[in-house]
């Protein structure tokens, strides 16, 4: 059945750990607690104690996730692909600017290593330094200069089931909605302080971060652990060497201990769970790079496109589809549009798939790297199925096409998206 929406802008809830507490029983929040001890090897009853009030307790059911992700993903905030889990858009509604921990998508290649931060290190090594490997420990790290970025990190196959959905095209990877995305506050060291301690030369051209997460075998071919090159260029600039992921220490499934982050590029180049980095005074290549994250198709080149950097431009309701909305009810729309182009300065939404258009109101100020919350009032006055489209225009010019040009591996996918919804 469809979702039910609030009439206006939804009052203030409880956390779903806070619902159905109350009554006589301990409530649900120490349950969860003290079930999660019972996990660590502690009997649940001897925590509870006995008698009427641990003979009341129901033990609480099991939380989706995914072999080789460490985080619970429970259903209404998460959509299960393969081995990955996407945010589902509407949880995103009224958490605020960052993306809580607890609801940021997950893209893993293998699964989730587990690594102990006291024997991690980090290694900086190749052809591109003027003497051997440098090796910087985690409290290495942690001893240079911080520094703090709010920046969204989305995987490049965002949005790619809408090749098929909308545009009839046959395209290959994870069938993603528009939940492959994540905003946060990153906080770390910078690369370049790293690189320049390692003694980075003027002769250096690429930088190639590698995982510490399982070698990758594709169609029975390995292709070990994930890495891709970033000109030294960028790796001078904006890119920063994570441990915090919004003021906390790396959750395991998004780097723990260490991850890259590189503003308004695609995911891939975010390695997480970094352990090397080569330097290199010749250009780099990976699979990463030259056959995957690369643009394939009838309107590209024979070879492909060069290696993907920038992100697209995108725009997503915070709605579940289907929603089903009250007749002359108002209601808030809201939604997040963001580019790895330039920061977004407009965002323009529709009720009536496309015939009328007007202005929605920016809940931030547009930043590079970031993403840009927004809001539009709607008073449904047709009952029926109707269309909700959202499209943004950035600081650079550039406004969401109706149709995305198709490439084979669906990358980059950044039309307008159509919404559907049912008035009554």
């Amino acid at each position: 059945m469809p979702a039910s929406l609030p009439a206006g802008p939804a009052a203030p809830g409880r956390h779903p750990a806070e619902a159905g507490a109350g009554g006589a029983g301990p409530d649900r929040r120490r349950v969860l607690g003290l079930a999660a001890a019972a996990g660590a090897g502690v009997p649940l009853t001897a925590l509870l104690g006995t008698g009427t009030v641990a003979a009341r307790t129901r033990p609480a059911a099991p939380v989706p996730t995914l072999p080789g992700v460490v985080k619970p993903l429970p259903a209404e905030l998460f959509t299960l692909r393969g081995t990955n889990a996407e945010t589902r858009s509407e949880a995103l509604r009224g958490t605020g600017h960052l993306t809580p921990v607890d609801r940021f998508f997950v893209r893993n290649h293998t699964s989730t290593p587990r690594i102990d931060a006291t024997t991690w290190k980090l290694t900086v090594w190749g052809s591109g330094l003027r003497g051997g490997p440098v090796d910087f420990s985690y409290a290495d790290l942690r001893a240079l200069p911080a520094v703090t970025r709010t920046a969204f990190i989305e995987c490049a196959g965002n949005g790619r089931s809408f090749f098929t959905s909308q545009q009839g095209q046959a395209v290959t990877g994870t069938a993603w909605t528009l939940g492959a995305v994540g905003a946060a506050r990153w906080r770390g060291a910078r690369l370049a302080d790293v690189l320049r301690r390692a003694g980075i030369s003027p002769d250096a051209v690429d930088v190639m971060p590698r995982g510490l997460d399982g070698e990758v075998v594709t169609d029975g071919v390995n292709q070990g652990r994930v890495r891709r090159p970033l000109p030294v260029a960028k790796a001078l600039d904006d890119v920063i060497l994570a441990y915090e992921m919004n003021g906390l220490p790396l959750p395991p499934d998004h780097g723990f201990p260490v991850r890259v982050v590189v503003p308004s590029w695609v995911g891939v180049a975010s390695v997480k769970w970094v352990g090397d980095i080569e330097v290199s005074d010749t250009p780099l290549a990976s699979p990463w790079n030259t056959g995957l994250y690369r643009l394939f198709g009838e309107a590209y080149p024979a070879g492909g496109s060069a290696p993907l950097t920038r992100q697209a431009l995108k725009s997503v309701f915070e709605l579940p589809a289907g929603a089903r909305f009250a007749l002359r009810r108002p209601y808030r729309l809201t939604g997040r549009s963001w580019s790895g182009g330039a920061p977004v300065r407009l965002v323009e939404v529709s009720t009536d798939g496309g015939e009328r258009w007007r202005r929605a109101r920016l809940l931030d100020v547009p930043r590079r790297g970031d993403w840009v919350r927004w809001a539009a009032e709607w008073l449904p006055r047709t009952a029926g199925p109707t269309t909700l489209l959202a499209r943004a225009t950035d600081a650079a010019g550039y406004t969401q096409p109706a149709v995305t040009v198709h490439n084979t591996q669906g990358y980059l996918f950044d039309a307008v998206v159509r919404h559907p919804v049912t008035v009554g």
